[in-house]
């Protein structure tokens, strides 16, 4: 008999009746932006959960929950749709929407205006380590931080991106990159350096330490930059558009969707022939995003039918975490812990699944052979 899947299992879902557009973590608090101009914040831990103890013969056990998750707690921010959400290095979180507004929602989900913007919508949005953040308005960056300003760009802006120490910032756009640095001479256009290449640069990804700037391209492949001497890194033959990057917590592979599977390029060195591999379940379901675990070799993926697999690179061995349920997933996200792994959906769902140490550490404790293979059903 096949076993439920794990949020079913340990975690907790919420009807939000509103498409998630973006996660971010604040500790163990989850924060879901959603269509319709709120922010949900939820626990994925509560008085009465499920959790698992440790057995006395080795591995774990599942002691079920005893009280329902708490319902989550609902904050107004825009009048329109939430379109970028961000973890502020601060604390709290800022979202950008379609009303021109950009927002700051502290834990308690009190909401405070930080910016607004005439006739343009505010999205994306993106904060560093180093306490700056960023926002996108039409072809113009806001800069905010220990000084504020403006970037002027090409063509409209797509993504953006702050590397590991929170110092640069990457933007995307059509025809390459523009990178700001926090230590160069200014805002306003002066100490940016350009990273060119052909195309539509539509969602981006810094490798840990910072050497290599990766971005998904429209056209169905990704470009790469060693950001040192600006030195080009081509990689393609995707079926889809590659929209969701992201680097293992080593630095040795990028984890990237565009496939029925996970495909994964190695980045020690990068560009090698052998580089390319995939990993999950094999499936017609396209892949729409991936994540990968912030400390651990282990990669979460969500399919464009809802279900979300966890996985192991250069293995088909999966984890069912999400059944599917007809309704893409359109957000994923670890907490920088890499205790809770939180889960959206286009019709509403969210999830929080908790991934304590226990739970890795005592894999065989974990149904995992029951879903190996539960591929994702059309």
């Amino acid at each position: 008999m096949t076993a439920p899947p794990l949020v079913d299992l340990i975690g907790a879902r919420w009807r939000l009746e509103a498409p998630v557009a973006g996660i971010a973590w604040d500790g163990d608090l989850a924060a879901f932006g959603l269509g319709d101009g709120t922010v949900a914040l939820v626990r994925g831990r509560w008085d009465g959960g499920p959790r698992l103890v440790p057995r006395a013969s080795g591995g774990a056990e599942l002691i079920p929950a005893s009280q329902p998750a708490p319902p989550a707690m609902r904050a107004w921010v825009h009048d329109g749709a939430c379109l970028g959400l961000a973890a502020d290095a601060a604390g709290g979180f800022l979202s950008g929407g379609d009303d021109g507004r950009l927002a700051r929602i502290e834990p308690d989900g009190t909401v405070e205006a930080v910016a607004a913007f005439s006739d343009a919508w505010v999205d994306p949005v993106a904060a560093g380590a180093a306490g700056w953040a960023a926002c996108a308005v039409g072809r113009r960056v806001h800069v905010l931080g220990p000084v504020a300003g403006a970037i002027d760009l090409p063509s409209s802006v797509f993504a953006l991106a702050f590397d590991p120490t929170g110092r640069h910032l990457a933007i995307a756009h059509y025809g390459g990159v523009t990178l700001w640095s926090a230590g160069g001479q200014g805002i306003g256009g002066q100490g940016t350096r350009r990273l060119n290449g052909p195309g539509v640069y539509r969602s981006l990804a810094w490798s840990p330490d910072g050497r290599y700037l990766v971005g998904g391209l429209q056209e169905n492949a990704l470009h790469g930059w060693r950001v040192a001497d600006g030195g080009d890194i081509e990689m393609g033959g995707y079926p889809g558009q590659p929209r969701s990057l992201s680097f293992s917590p080593d630095g040795r592979f990028l984890a990237t969707s565009g496939g029925p599977q996970v495909v994964c390029w190695r980045f020690d060195p990068p560009g090698r022939q052998d580089g390319r591999s995939e990993c999950g379940i094999p499936s017609r379901i396209p892949v729409t995003l991936v994540a990968c675990h912030p400390h651990r070799p282990l990669i979460a993926a969500g399919y464009h039918n809802g279900a979300v697999l966890l996985c192991r690179p250069g293995s088909t061995d999966s984890l069912f975490i999400r059944g599917s349920a007809g309704s893409p997933v359109s957000a994923l996200a670890w907490s920088a812990d890499g205790e809770g792994l939180a889960f959206g959906t286009e019709d509403g769902e969210a999830g929080v699944v908790p991934f304590p140490d226990l739970l890795l550490r005592a894999e065989p404790a974990v149904p995992v052979r029951d879903h190996i293979r539960a591929e994702p059903q059309p």
